[in-house]
């Protein structure tokens, strides 16, 4: 038997056996399972999830749908008994027997998913998205699991659907925070610090000394911390979005800087000899070999900075700002102990990063086609 098929087996049968003693024992003190109305349901939606994959052979797409909706039916259950009077704060080994072979049912179906041959079809380009989807799905259930079973205080740890409840409830607010940080300081500051920084290294490209000058300024700004940062831009630029979108261009400035002029220099000395064999001048070498090698190196810095341009300007929101944004919002809120409204920014936030880096990740894919970490292997 293959590792990979070892792994698969492992899975459903670690998953049966957590199945079986979440069985025997009880959910609760002083509860059974025959207590609860739709655990038996659950459990058999598990099984059934078991049951499906010892089917290799015919029908794949057919089979693993239904171990996809099965598995979610039985999550769905387990979520719905754990917020149970009898189960919420006081679950026993047998809830969590059950919630450690869904996690084992999780990984045998994401590991199906993720196996299908990459034959173009648009069922596997689904399988290759559902595979991410099925995971957060995952991982926010057990964080409800473990949150309400074990009865965690909200200021600590919220569960997800209080978190959910905020953000239903302050749709405007998040709104208005979203538009004050991402809209007003970081998009702003993004664009100037990468537009500053691919010039400079251009100049640094073209002109050595500007180079040598240019990198060690950059290692030692690299190095500032940016709480340092952030109350000088506050006092030079004010309290409103343009101290922010300071601290966001300071912050991808170098980073852009660095990795063009790493970029530039990655052609070899094969291809730089052709194009003047061929009479190319300075910038036709520049625009036909130079930038196309180094446009891998200035993705990586845009994505490197979409991450740091949303924590500088949610940073720097902590040290001055009008009533209104997202770093904001996170220190008043945990002031008034309101851990919802705080995960509920921190979500808003998470989910703002990941498509500044999504988006950037599909610009690179239609750029760079070319290159070798993206081709598709026969």
């Amino acid at each position: 038997m293959s590792i990979t098929g070892f792994n698969k087996e492992l899975a459903v049968g670690l998953s049966a056996a957590l199945l079986i003693l979440a069985f025997i024992f009880p959910p609760a003190v002083d509860t059974s399972w025959t207590q609860i109305a739709n655990a038996r349901f659950g459990m058999a939606m598990l099984a059934g999830v078991l049951i499906l994959a010892m089917i290799r052979s015919t029908g794949q797409a057919i089979v693993l749908v239904a171990q996809l909706l099965l598995f979610l039916s039985a999550l769905r259950v387990a979520i719905e008994i754990v917020h149970l009077d009898a189960i919420s704060g006081q679950a026993q080994s047998g809830l969590w027997f059950w919630v450690a072979a869904l996690g084992f049912a999780a990984w045998h179906v994401m590991k199906r998913l993720s196996s299908q041959k990459d034959d173009g079809t648009a069922f596997v380009a689904a399988c290759r998205i559902l595979v991410p989807i099925l995971l957060g799905v995952w991982l926010l259930a057990l964080w409800e699991l473990i949150t309400i079973g074990l009865g965690i205080p909200r200021v600590l740890l919220p569960a997800p659907s209080l978190v959910g409840q905020a953000i239903g409830e302050s749709l405007s607010v998040l709104a208005a925070d979203f538009q004050q940080t991402v809209i007003r300081a970081v998009i702003p500051g993004f664009l100037l610090g990468n537009l500053a920084g691919f010039g400079a290294a251009l100049a640094a490209d073209r002109w050595q000394f500007l180079g040598r000058g240019l990198l060690p300024v950059g290692n030692l700004v690299s190095a500032i911390p940016i709480i340092g940062i952030a109350p000088i831009m506050v006092m030079w630029f004010g309290f409103d979005w343009q101290s922010k979108a300071a601290v966001v261009v300071i912050m991808t400035f170098f980073p852009m800087l660095v990795n063009t002029i790493s970029g530039l220099k990655s052609s070899t000395a094969i291809e730089l000899d052709l194009m003047r064999a061929v009479g190319a001048s300075h910038w036709q070498s520049f625009t036909r070999v130079r930038l196309p090698n180094a446009l891998p190196f200035i993705f990586n810095a845009l994505k490197i900075n979409s991450a740091l341009a949303l924590i500088g300007a949610i940073v720097a929101e902590f040290f001055g700002t009008p009533i209104v944004g997202m770093g904001f919002r996170i220190s008043t809120e945990v002031g008034r102990m309101n851990m919802e409204m705080v995960w509920a920014s921190i979500a808003v936030a998470a989910v703002s990063g990941s498509l500044f880096y999504g988006l950037l990740a599909i610009a690179e894919r239609r750029a760079t086609f070319w290159h070798a970490s993206f081709r598709r292997l026969p």
